[in-house]
């Protein structure tokens, strides 16, 4: 028996703010709770996790120990592109410029990468 990736959970301050970013970076719906947390989907027929946002009422601090990886459809500077117009921000977590990837932050300061192309 093994286990598989269902859902990525994300403790959060601003759950609009951040509602609002992930969901236009996936792709992903929405659907909110009546507890101020909400869970977004990926579109029918795609693979992925869900993912839950929940309140944390703290701030984060320090580097991410589990972060995503996200892969374009297209190409990928373009995808970094967007998602920087989006919110997120380039980070630097000590990278020397010729990895395959970018490191970015969203607007709460969760590090991600975009990859290049898909991992090997």
């Amino acid at each position: 028996m093994t286990a598989h990736v269902a859902q990525y959970t994300l403790d959060i301050g601003d759950l609009d703010r951040m509602v609002d970013f992930w969901s236009a970076a996936l792709g992903y719906t929405v659907r909110r709770g009546d507890d101020g947390n909400a869970k977004l989907y990926p579109p029918p027929g795609r693979p992925g996790p869900t993912v839950w946002m929940q309140g944390s009422g703290t701030p984060k601090h320090g580097k991410n120990r589990l972060h995503l990886d996200l892969v374009s459809d297209g190409d990928a500077a373009a995808e970094v592109d967007r998602l920087i117009g989006l919110g997120a921000r380039r980070v630097d977590v000590g990278q020397t410029g010729t990895e395959g990837f970018v490191v970015l932050a969203d607007p709460e300061d969760n590090e991600f990468c975009v990859l290049d192309g898909p991992p090997s």
